[in-house]
């Protein structure tokens, strides 16, 4: 069973605040309900109810959505509905009960920098957290991944939010095993069975060796500097690095030398143009954003 845990995210919406799980909570399209009599199908909903101030549920994949009427303020209510909703969810109950939704699952291929990489986007989210898999042994808490090594010629595998990267061998060209695995990727996704198992879900690292889990970077024992490179990476770098079927993570900043170190993961790990053009592209914005601060950026490959 997944050991959950709720952290409280803003929208742009006063009224209604996200409740993000670290696991997901259930399958296929969202619910929403207007009141109690409509959440007949999930107690969770019916709980939240009973709470005078709610005025909608919103169930997802990964979080629960509330919109208030205007009786109170969310500073002043907001942990506590954090609190039932991670005790309900812990309790392991069910969250919902789900009527069968056949939902076409629909996966495209989408060209990389890198020419050995091939990016299949899925209409669904696949993962919570980016996470890389080198080989077959790596991914034994993957039921996809693992799936995707019984190809000869697949050679890494990354995931992140809705689409795979796979990176080949030089043994066949993209043309002759590109319908074929998006036809199984497709396939594989259609039947619901799962990408990642429960406990990578929930994040739990002690299933997951740190060389294939690229959780979000802790900054909490990082100095200021590393900081602010992580905030910089993370808001500046890593969207556009995702559209291109990678991700990038800090590795290390050292304030003698004044060298940041990265790794690249996904299509970007090996990519011939990558390490050349993304090491120049960040070392040029993280030296005009930190002044004086980086001298060097060195990319690793992941």
């Amino acid at each position: 069973m997944s050991n959950y845990s709720i952290e409280i995210k803003p929208t742009n919406n006063t009224s209604i605040i996200k409740f993000e799980a670290n696991s997901f909570l259930i399958k296929g399209e969202g619910f929403e309900f207007k009141n109690i009599d409509e959440a007949k199908n999930s107690l969770l909903a019916q709980q939240l109810f009973h709470l005078p101030f709610v005025k909608t549920v919103y169930l997802a994949q990964n979080f629960v959505a509330i919109e208030k009427y205007n009786i109170v303020e969310w500073k002043d209510v907001e942990n506590e509905v954090a609190e039932q909703i991670e005790n309900y969810l812990n309790s392991g109950q069910e969250i919902v009960k789900e009527t069968k939704q056949n939902i076409p699952i629909t996966v495209y291929a989408e060209s990389t920098p890198n020419p050995k990489v091939m990016k299949f986007v899925a209409n669904k989210k696949l993962v919570l957290q980016s996470i890389e898999f080198k080989n077959i042994d790596d991914a034994k808490n993957s039921p996809l991944a693992q799936k995707l090594f019984h190809f000869p010629f697949v050679k890494e595998v990354f995931f992140d939010e809705n689409y795979v990267s796979i990176n080949k061998y030089d043994m066949a060209e993209w043309e002759e095993i590109t319908m074929e695995l998006r036809e199984f990727i497709r396939n594989f996704l259609q039947e619901g069975n799962d990408v990642l198992l429960d406990d990578i879900k929930a994040g739990n690292s002690s299933s997951a060796t740190t060389e294939n889990t690229s959780q979000e970077v802790s900054t909490e024992n990082l100095d200021d500097i590393s900081k602010q490179i992580v905030a910089i990476l993370d808001e500046y770098i890593k969207p556009a690095v995702a559209s291109d079927g990678g991700n990038i993570m800090f590795n290390s900043y050292n304030p003698e030398t004044k060298n940041v170190s990265v790794v690249l993961q996904g299509a970007c790990s090996g990519c011939p143009s990558s390490t050349i053009t993304l090491k120049n592209g960040i070392e040029t914005m993280l030296k005009e954003m930190l002044q004086g601060k980086v001298n060097t950026v060195e990319a690793i490959n992941g």
